[in-house]
């Protein structure tokens, strides 16, 4: 037996207690939390008899650091606290039983030899509050379970090839309009409604994002031969999917150098060299690397270093406003020369205003897409130009020649 307690009366009275029990040996005694867990890992008692409140971290520290350095021992819980929040902390940390001071003498040493025993013991006094939480804990689990079978449901709906619709926002050259690239966006017609960042991080929480990702690519490859000639098709892609072993599977029929990923700047690599070892033959056949909202935040500056993209996708907090904000302008410029320099091609995402249209031809950034140039929306497309840039192209020329 260990007790841990800094108050001394209560200390002495339960070392008098334990030593009176013939079947129980008393082998330390400490007064706080780190105390005692020094004192578990060098006698590895049968039990810890620990204090709640206790200096240097409190019982819920102490229990913690009992059960990571002797696990074999069993912790009782010994304090004047009943109330909810105290008593499931020191069950969550590791204590098996939990007894309120005041308990008789009689009924603290049944509890210690349950615990001795691996059985669990609580006074009175607690047992309904924690029945009750148990049992809220319960119900809220289960309705958790049925919240995430009826996602799963929704999901495998989808994937069996109901709702999944695709739509495309053409990607321009900003001098003559010419329709470059086609970036595929996924939409969904089942209920509920709901956004696809929404879709697709249900599927995450069901453990079928790679699923939903790769289907969603396979639907966009089916509408290839009604994109603009030349034009590349977009895929936003995690670096999950695109390390899994499926994702070739995708490009049976497809001519790879027209095909473009997209590697967003919110999703966490794990590890780089997988992820470009995962895209070495995509690349080697012809197929291109886009880091998506470059600029948002410094995980995209770590993307395009790291992955050596061959185009870099300006975030709409750039683009938004660039023609008045000189820290935009200065960010989006940086990253223009540090693309010519590396051989990239950089594509403005958002664009929504004539300003903003100039402002990026005069920081040197030549393709994009945004409401100004063309909603998402089916193909086949009616022209292969976007007649907002075309007509600006035309009118330039005429008025410089």
């Amino acid at each position: 037996m260990l007790i841990a307690d800094d108050d001394p009366v209560l200390r002495d009275a339960m070392a008098a207690l334990i030593q009176a029990e013939g079947s129980m040996e008393l082998v330390g005694v400490a007064t706080d939390a780190l105390q005692v867990v020094e004192l578990a890992g060098t006698l590895t008692p049968d039990v810890a008899v620990i204090d709640v409140r206790m200096p240097e971290g409190g019982g819920a520290a102490a229990a913690r650091g009992i059960r990571q350095i002797s696990p074999s021992t069993r912790i009782v819980a010994l304090s004047a606290y009943e109330d909810r929040t105290t008593v499931l902390e020191m069950l969550r940390a590791g204590a098996v039983g939990y007894v309120v001071k005041g308990t008789s003498p009689r009924e603290i040493v049944e509890a210690i030899n349950r615990s001795f025993l691996g059985q669990s013991t609580l006074s009175a006094e607690i047992t309904t509050d924690v029945v009750d939480e148990l049992a809220s804990q319960l119900v809220r689990e289960s309705k958790e379970a049925e919240r995430q079978a009826e996602r799963a449901a929704r999901i495998r709906r989808v994937l069996a090839g109901e709702g999944l619709t695709m739509v495309f926002q053409p990607i321009a050259s900003l001098t003559d309009g010419r329709i470059t690239g086609m970036e595929a966006l996924a939409r969904f017609k089942l209920e509920p409604e709901q956004g696809p960042d929404r879709w697709f991080a249900d599927a995450a929480e069901v453990g079928l994002a790679i699923d939903l990702e790769l289907a969603a690519a396979r639907e966009a490859l089916e509408h290839f031969d009604h994109f603009p000639e030349g034009a590349y098709v977009s895929l936003n892609l995690s670096p999950e999917s695109v390390t899994s072993s499926r994702f070739y599977d995708i490009f049976s029929s497809t001519p790879v150098e027209r095909v473009v990923v997209e590697i967003t700047e919110h999703a966490p690599v794990e590890d780089y060299a997988v992820l470009a070892n995962a895209l070495g033959e995509f690349r080697e056949r012809g197929g291109r690397l886009a880091v998506d909202d470059a600029g948002a935040g410094f995980a995209s500056l770590r993307h395009i270093l790291r992955l050596a993209p061959d185009i870099i996708k300006l975030d709409v907090t750039l683009t938004r406003g660039i023609d008045v904000d000189e820290a935009s302008q200065a960010m989006a410029g940086a990253l223009a020369t540090f693309a010519s320099k590396t051989h990239a091609t950089i594509v403005a995402e958002g664009i929504e205003t004539a300003d903003e249209l100039n402002a990026l031809r005069h920081l040197g950034i030549f393709h994009g897409q945004g409401y100004l140039l063309a909603r998402p929306g089916p193909v086949p497309l009616s022209s292969p130009f976007i007649h907002t840039l075309s007509a600006s192209s035309n009118a330039e020329a005429a008025a410089t020649g």
